[in-house]
């Protein structure tokens, strides 16, 4: 098995790989996580997959946040050469700044299992094993569809919440990754946010026990699809 690098851009610790980390290891991918403001992002170029995750802070904090500006140019370039790109939440959020579509605050939250609705063109997509299952929201900030994208999913209060360009690029503004028998450091790491936010952890909790185990079966499922698509 030839053995292909995913650099992986982690902006908080407990955001990791979760359950997609055994997939790459399966499959050979040699995996490097750079951690955001700290590691120089020089080795996302030449990756052979570059995955871009989560965290509690937007694509427009460049000036309290200056290294979000490199992750942008980073990952426009990767983009701009069609190199399989995968983006979750804020890394959704940063594909579709990259790519010129707005990125904003909304003022609402979006947190908990809930179902996602998949639209006529995410139904044919790899997020197709998606449909019916409730996925983890963890959001407050909304992507327009970048030009020439596909929007493939969406809710009532964020309609924007996946995109694909061809089959080199995906961006979740949703979960899939999370991996629930480690949900607690979630709840634990984002609990100022929860309580302000009025959610109570253990609901959470119940809902990560009750569809976490059907939710990673989609995901490994839909990852799994789409690497072998987008590293064809």
């Amino acid at each position: 098995m030839t053995s292909r690098d995913a650099v992986t851009i982690r902006h908080v610790a407990f955001e990791d790989l979760g359950v997609l980390e055994p997939l790459l290891a399966q499959r050979g991918f040699r995996v490097t996580y750079l951690d955001a403001g700290i590691d120089t992002l020089s080795p996302a170029a030449a990756a052979d997959l570059l995955i871009v995750l989560g965290g509690p802070i937007g694509v427009y904090d460049t000036d309290a946040y200056p290294f979000l500006s490199a992750e942008i140019d980073a990952v426009a370039a990767r983009l701009a050469d069609r190199r399989p790109t995968l983006g979750v939440c804020l890394g959704a959020q940063l594909m579709a700044r990259a790519l010129r579509a707005d990125v904003r605050a909304t003022g609402r939250h979006e947190i908990g299992y809930a179902p996602i609705d998949l639209t006529a063109e995410g139904g044919r997509s790899v997020l197709a094993p998606v449909a019916g299952v409730p996925v983890l929201h963890w959001h407050g900030d909304e992507f327009a569809i970048p030009d020439g994208a596909l929007r493939l999913a969406g809710t009532s209060g964020f309609p924007n919440q996946a995109f694909a360009l061809g089959d080199w690029a995906l961006g979740l503004q949703f979960h899939l990754e999370a991996d629930p028998s480690r949900i607690e450091r979630w709840l634990v790491g984002h609990a100022h946010e929860l309580a302000s936010c009025g959610i109570d952890p253990r609901t959470i909790r119940a809902d990560a026990r009750e569809h976490g185990a059907t939710l990673a079966d989609a995901a490994r499922e839909i990852f799994g699809t789409w690497l072998d698509r987008a590293l064809a």
